[in-house]
């Protein structure tokens, strides 16, 4: 599994459903560089189990993320059809009505593999026949991506572990204070805890005053 952090996010071009009902081409998240801060995820496939109590869990905390300047983007494998459907659909009935940031397709696998989430690999035969080792899906790979679009935090889950909303948002807050103060945060920080800088003096401080 490749570590990104620290490194330029993938770019690419594809299909997307945006605005919960909105089919665009040449999607990019390279359009907020300079701009926002991305959170990009993936996730397995739609129309599961797992998977739509994560996509409208970071719908109902889209607001907060907005608040932070921090688009958030999905992404599976999936057609833009598929993604179109699910969309349309109710949540009674299994679907994720009401999502509405952008939702990519990422049908030929190529940014799965760009981001190393994809559960699987392609094996090629001596007569030049392919075949699919593992799940042609996505693991729930999470990326925070600066202004810059380098890579500054990543979690990669198994298909049967869902995430949580609430600490990607502290990890926003710990990339967001660490710029804006230069102070580093430590374990279990939370917005307006104490931070350190970084001396070997100031590790005994905090320790002193937990």
């Amino acid at each position: 599994m490749a570590v990104l952090v620290g490194k330029k996010a993938p770019a690419f071009s594809a299909s997307a459903v945006i605005k919960g009902g909105e089919i665009v081409e040449g999607f990019s998240i390279e359009q907020y560089l300079g701009k926002k801060y991305v959170l990009f995820f993936f996730y397995p496939a739609d129309f599961t189990f797992v998977c739509p109590t994560e996509l409208l869990a970071f719908q109902e905390r889209l607001g907060e993320f907005n608040e932070k300047n921090v688009a958030v983007v999905a992404c599976s494998v999936d057609s833009k059809f598929s993604h179109w459907k699910w969309l349309q659909t109710e949540l009674k009935d299994g679907g994720i009505k009401g999502v509405k940031y952008p939702i990519v397709s990422d049908l030929s696998k190529t940014i799965s593999e760009n981001y190393d989430v994809l559960a699987g690999d392609y094996d090629y035969s001596e007569n030049g026949e392919v075949t699919f080792n593992g799940t042609p899906m996505a693991y729930r790979g999470l990326f925070l991506i600066d202004k810059k679009g380098i890579v500054r935090h990543q979690t990669v889950n198994d298909m049967p572990l869902g995430r949580s909303v609430a600490e990607t948002l502290r990890m926003v807050d710990a990339l967001q204070f660490f710029e804006e103060n230069g102070e580093v945060c430590p374990a279990d920080w939370h917005k307006g805890d104490k931070a350190m800088k970084e001396t070997q003096k100031s590790v005994a401080d905090y320790l002193s005053k937990k």
